[in-house]
């Protein structure tokens, strides 16, 4: 029966060694490696959205503008 019971924690220790959950050091790497590629990938399509989104300076030449919110108010 002592037989059985040690190859059952030796089979436990060899499935929790390759476990992601149990194995503290590969978990941390992969976890620091995909914020790395997380934090890359965001930046690179928000650069990419501002890139293909910027202000166009060939649109409409003049902004209307309410005349109570100028630097001198004229009101009615």
């Amino acid at each position: 029966m002592d037989y059985r019971q040690a190859e059952y924690q030796q089979e436990l220790e060899k499935s929790q060694d390759r476990d992601f959950t149990h194995n503290w050091v590969s978990s941390s790497a992969f976890i620091f490696y995909l914020s790395i590629a997380c934090l890359t990938a965001f930046s690179f399509g928000t650069c990419a959205h501002l890139y293909t989104k910027r202000f166009d300076k060939s649109g409409p030449g003049e902004v209307t503008v309410q005349e109570s919110s100028r630097y001198i108010p004229q009101y009615k």
